[in-house]
């Protein structure tokens, strides 16, 4: 048997940029992408703490060290510049497997740098 558990959480990023006209997507700086066990082109599920707005995209690299988060296409209307989100990723993994998995969880500080 397989279920899905948490592999990557990025708790209360603070969202720093947002295109309407981009064809969609998260942008995720890479440092935090890295810290956070998340690649490029991964569907996340983002939970907007100041609205409670939830949806699902996928990842883009944002610029390395920039402290960039930014909603794109669609998915900038369910948020604003300043909004707080819970940005996750979910892997499938047999039962047995799972009891011991570990995901990674970020705290990032208000400018989306590593704590």
């Amino acid at each position: 048997m397989h279920i899905e558990v948490l592999k990557s959480k990025i708790h209360r990023a603070t969202i720093t940029e947002s295109d309407l006209n981009y064809i969609g997507s998260i942008g995720i700086d890479e440092d935090l992408m890295d810290a956070a066990n998340l690649i490029e082109n991964e569907r996340v599920h983002i939970y907007n703490i100041t609205n409670g707005e939830r949806l699902e995209t996928y990842i883009i690299k944002g610029k390395r060290g920039s402290g960039t988060i930014s909603l794109n296409g669609a998915a900038a209307r369910k948020a604003a510049i300043g909004d707080k989100l819970i940005i996750v990723s979910y892997a499938s993994m047999d039962f047995e497997e799972a009891k011991s998995h570990k995901p990674t969880i970020l705290f990032p500080d208000d400018q989306n740098k590593i704590k």
